[in-house]
């Protein structure tokens, strides 16, 4: 089977349909003032407070599609509406190329671009574009899976309570079959944390159909699963909705456009991590194909989706892909390219693993991210059955529930302030390489670090620091402990260090430095802080 589990596999074909893929952008949105003053209108109340909590913007992205123009396109001859973005204020169509150009005579569409290279010319000014793909105390047992949960000291975690409580997971994958069903999910089901999904191929609610691919549900089973003194996933007491994103028949770019409705879903519904053990490089159709120089982050439309996603303040953990072993697509694929944390693969004696996709990204950013086991990992099936699989497709899952077992010690943290706490707890962060970036994080590390914060009286008196202003301009200002000097780190949002400084006392210059999101960190002896700030 193509693509999902294990490695990827090309499948080309001599002749395709006469009908091509392109999104249609429109000008402008509905009652925009009227929204973002009354947001509950457009996100749950659950999304509103983890925006409010965590500091994240409610802006035009939120507002929907206009459904008036989405209904006049759906009345024209040929023209099939497959999905929508908000985010991006577009639609995916499938139709011919005359009859998709003839769109652009509408007086509320902006743009039209073709997912196929030799229609499109795609400006450098554009904001992006596609790829390939699938890829309470309680003593928990392991069993077979005790490797993978150790290896990056979860069960550290789980030990001193921190189980993902409190935390929602969005899983978007190829499919479910039989998670409403399965006795590896009932304790799930019956603490109500399967919150729901949906197919977006299908239009359908029923996310769970046995004939669907199963490898959501492997994905799945190795965060949520539980089977009593035999297994237990990395994060056994989050919630979880279940979004199939994936067509694992075919791969054609509207399953991106999928994925980026799915995200926004997710969004408004209040979810704190994305999974998905997805990525896109290579098309049954090679014109909608990308190259290795397309993974700069801003290419692809699947990660245009989830740098939008990292900005509305979800955490989105991703596959890097298990194209490692080829000699022409061995980087990292879409969206493992964008503002995420993607994950790469090692074996279970935390050796790299030969199919995991490598870095740098095509703009030498350090990709994949971290690493974890993703060589003879163990998971359940959907007959409920222990098996064995490989593929970064589990790496990731078993970070990302990882993480939300973390985020439980503190919900206040930020999706980036929480990426770069997990980087520098990696076993490479002082080094990263291409093959395992910074490396395999350690959860016990951050845990005794922030409970270390906690205990220590210098550490308290760091929390008393006051940034001023915030947003700043040029200089940055802080009052702190009298007599107190401290080390300073400023990084940008994707976790490289932009400037250093020893014994800095009340201020810090800024000037230079362009608009955006930065984190700066305060250390002294065993003590650190850090703080997200926004530069004007």
């Amino acid at each position: 089977m193509k693509k999902l589990l294990f490695f990827a596999f090309l499948l080309s074909f001599s002749s395709y349909a006469q009908e091509e893929h392109a999104w249609i952008y429109f000008k402008d949105k509905p009652n925009v003032q009227q929204a973002l003053e009354n947001p509950s209108t457009i996100l749950s109340a659950k999304a509103i407070a983890r925006k409010s909590l965590r500091g994240t913007p409610i802006d035009v992205r939120d507002i929907p599609v206009n459904e008036e123009y989405i209904s006049i396109i759906k009345d024209y001859d040929g023209i099939s509406v497959k999905a929508k973005s908000k985010w991006m204020n577009c639609i995916h169509v499938i139709g011919s190329i005359q009859n998709i150009n003839s769109l652009s005579a509408l007086d509320f569409v902006s743009e039209i671009e073709f997912a196929n290279k030799t229609l499109s010319s795609r400006s450098q000014s554009q904001v992006a574009r596609r790829n390939n793909k699938l890829e309470s105390n309680f003593d928990f047992i392991y069993g077979p899976a005790e490797n993978q949960t150790k290896m990056l000291s979860t069960d550290f975690l789980h030990e001193n309570d921190f189980t993902g409580e409190g935390i929602t997971i969005a899983v978007m994958d190829a499919g479910f079959p039989n998670v409403n069903s399965m006795a590896t999910f009932e304790r799930l089901r019956s603490q109500n944390k399967l919150l729901g999904g949906y197919d977006f191929p299908s239009r359908s609610n029923d996310f769970s159909n046995s004939n669907l691919n199963n490898h959501g549900t492997l994905v799945l089973a190795t965060m949520a699963g539980f089977k009593e003194e035999s297994f237990t996933g990395t994060a056994p007491d989050a919630s979880y909705y279940l979004f199939r994103t994936e067509v694992g028949a075919t791969e054609t770019p509207v399953e991106e456009t999928y994925w980026v409705e799915a995200a926004e879903w997710a969004d408004s519904l209040g979810v704190d991590i994305i999974n998905t053990s997805l990525g896109y490089t290579l098309f049954d159709n090679a014109n909608y194909s990308y190259t290795p120089g397309d993974m700069d982050g801003n290419t692809t439309f699947i990660s245009r989706g989830a740098n939008i996603a990292t900005e509305k303040g979800m955490l989105v953990v991703t596959s890097a892909g298990n194209r490692g072993d080829e000699n022409y697509f061995k980087i990292i694929g879409a969206p493992a390219d964008a503002n995420v944390l993607s994950v790469g693969a090692v074996t279970p004696n935390r050796e790299y693993a030969f199919f995991s996709s490598t870095g740098p990204s095509a703009d030498e950013r350090t990709k994949p991210d971290v690493a974890a086991q993703g060589h003879q990992i163990v998971t359940v099936d959907q007959f409920d059955n222990l098996i064995q699989a490989n593929g970064t497709s589990f790496s990731s899952p078993i970070l990302a529930g990882s993480i939300a077992s973390l985020w439980q010690l503190n919900p206040e943290w930020t999706n980036l302030e929480l990426m770069q706490i997990v980087r520098e707890s990696a076993s490479t962060y002082s080094n990263p390489n291409s093959k395992l970036g910074y490396g395999i994080p350690d959860f016990q590390q951050i845990l005794i670090e922030f409970d270390d914060t906690l205990d220590n009286e210098e550490s308290e008196d760091i929390l008393e620091f006051t940034l001023f202003p915030n947003p700043v301009q040029n200089t940055l200002r802080f009052s702190k402990p009298s007599g107190q000097n401290f080390d300073l780190t400023l990084f940008d949002s994707l976790g490289h260090v932009l400037l250093q400084k020893n014994n800095v006392q009340n201020e810090i210059d800024l000037t230079g430095f362009s608009r955006g999101i930065y984190i700066v960190m305060f250390e002294q002896n065993n003590s650190r802080n850090s703080f997200l700030i926004l530069k004007e």
